[in-house]
């Protein structure tokens, strides 16, 4: 019987393990730290062997393959010592899609996967598709591969789930953009995540397509290189396409396979031209599948948008609070802040994957009144924002970061939090410090 050895017992982890059961593999979970008790529950009701709290290695590297959670560094020495012993190191994604026979359509980049990844669901499920969503959004892949029968699934992808895909294929294939993030676990060298983002190429046949952003200078230069026989679909605010989306004075057009459809973009649920781009990738994908026009339409113009992304929370004493807690990165953070129509008090910081401040300074400089740095080491906002606001303060936590913003904010500004990092060093997910934002707004 074939070893499976499942590294990490969260989400992405605890799926494989049951999906490895599932299909017959002798399974063992291991997990650094601790384990949810949730996790632990559906472990001990699928009889799969666990250990938390450290790595029994002799456990772990006589397996024939092994599962690692996207969390987990490649470069760790347990990982290193399981590639000497040649044993195959895959990602939950790899593992699941070999037994799923599903269509996929395949979501990455560096901003607005989310959404776009959320509203192609709704247009599936809305037209009436047997359909799942999965990767980085809701439950596990595998879980649902074990345990569900979809026709679809929408599954957004990061690059550390890219990362340990080999054989998987998408059948449409999304990269909405590729900006600096995550280059931490890149050896800080962009080129090495850009191969990561590309890899959701990977594979890809003639009937397959690729939808992209011809606006986005990394992928139009990387394009140029990359031999991909699927369909090439691209979209852009910024010139007409022959194929794709683009915009014709204030409608966005979507033409697939010769057949073209308009919207306006009034019309469009999400305002904002990073959301025009969301609604591009999306329709462009829907019509590749073939879903009713009147469906697409009608799904832009209802879909409500994503917890913890441009997310209005309450106006207080004509104060808007909105948390934007899933900006960790610098390209999120000019998005939200080239939205703003008002001053803005902005609450950023937490832990920086070595950010480029630079494309910030001009809005920054123009829009922002206040900063308000909410993590433990803000040195580094410290100098590049403090010739450029009139305020600039530290706190240590979401309370302190809403009370200052409280205090501070004038009738008709915007409080924004929107965080340019990630949120390690005081939160335990970008979720948790949305959450925790909006309650000190709600207990004002």
């Amino acid at each position: 019987m074939q070893r499976v050895v499942v590294l990490g017992g969260g989400e992405s982890g605890a799926g494989s393990a049951v999906l490895a059961k599932v299909k017959g593999f002798d399974v063992f979970l291991s997990d650094n730290g601790p384990i949810k008790e949730e996790f632990k529950a559906m472990l001990d009701k699928w009889e799969i062997e666990w250990e938390e709290c450290g790595h029994t290695q002799e456990k772990i590297l006589n397996a024939n393959e092994i599962i690692k959670s996207p969390g987990i560094p490649d470069n760790v020495p347990l990982l290193v010592a399981a590639r000497e012993k040649g044993i195959s190191i895959i990602s939950e994604i790899e593992f699941a899609g070999r037994y799923d026979s599903a269509k996929k359509i395949c979501i990455t980049g560096s901003n607005g996967k989310t959404t776009t990844t959320s509203l192609i669901y709704y247009m599936l499920k809305n037209a009436g598709l047997n359909v799942g969503l999965a990767g980085n959004i809701g439950q596990s892949y595998a879980y649902q591969v074990a345990t569900c029968n979809y026709d679809y699934y929408v599954l957004e992808l990061s690059s550390f789930q890219l990362d340990g895909m080999y054989t998987f294929k998408a059948d449409i294939a999304i990269l909405m953009n590729i900006t600096p993030d995550h280059l931490d676990r890149y050896d800080f060298k962009m080129q090495n995540y850009v191969n990561s983002k590309f890899r959701i190429t990977r594979n890809m046949k003639e009937e397959d397509c690729f939808i992209f952003c011809q606006d986005d200078p990394v992928t139009i230069g990387e394009l140029e290189k990359i031999v991909s026989r699927a369909k090439m679909l691209p979209f852009s605010q910024k010139q007409q396409v022959e194929e794709g989306a683009y915009l014709q004075d204030d409608k966005m057009c979507v033409k697939v396979n010769g057949d073209m459809d308009f919207m306006y973009l009034k019309e469009l649920a999400l305002q904002g031209k990073h959301n025009v781009y969301n609604s591009m990738a999306a329709a462009i994908a829907a019509k590749a599948i073939k879903i009713d026009k009147k469906v697409i339409r009608e799904s832009l113009m209802t879909f409500t948008g994503v917890e913890h992304r441009m997310e209005k929370v309450l106006k207080i004493r004509d104060v808007m609070y909105i948390n934007d807690s899933k900006a960790t990165n610098v390209d999120s953070a000019w998005y939200a802040l080239d939205s703003m129509t008002t001053p803005v008090v902005w609450i950023a910081g937490g832990k920086d994957k070595g950010n480029d401040y630079s494309p910030l300074y001009d809005l920054v400089k123009d829009k922002v009144r206040v900063l308000i740095c909410m993590g433990l080491h803000n040195e580094k906002l410290h100098e590049n924002f403090a010739d450029k606001v009139d305020v600039i303060l530290d706190v240590q936590s979401a309370q302190d970061a809403v009370a200052k913003a409280y205090e501070l904010a004038l009738p008709g500004e915007t409080v924004l939090l929107s965080p340019c990092c990630a949120s390690f060093d005081l939160f335990k997910s970008y979720e948790d410090r949305g959450r925790q934002f909006k309650e000190a707004v709600r207990n004002l």
